[in-house]
């Protein structure tokens, strides 16, 4: 099973390369499979690569639904 996730660019680096925010957990990920990404981006990642853009109200969404799974996984312990 694979797994992808919307994070948001937050720095623009060397080459094609970007930062990205996740639940504050900040990583560097490959933007060389898209073009025109910015700062403030939603893209969805998959090991360590950026597959595609997304719009900011569908991240938000499947944010809220991965941070649903986590409370009900956190009230189920």
């Amino acid at each position: 099973m694979c797994l992808a996730l919307p994070v948001k660019v937050i720095e623009l680096g060397a080459g094609d390369t970007a930062i990205v925010d996740l639940g504050g957990v900040r990583k560097e990920i490959s933007l060389a499979l898209l073009d025109e990404v910015n700062i403030g981006d939603y893209v969805i990642l998959h090991v360590g690569y950026a597959l595609s853009k997304l719009d900011p109200e569908e991240a938000a969404k499947t944010l809220a639904l991965f941070a649903a799974l986590d409370e009900s996984e956190l009230a189920a312990s």
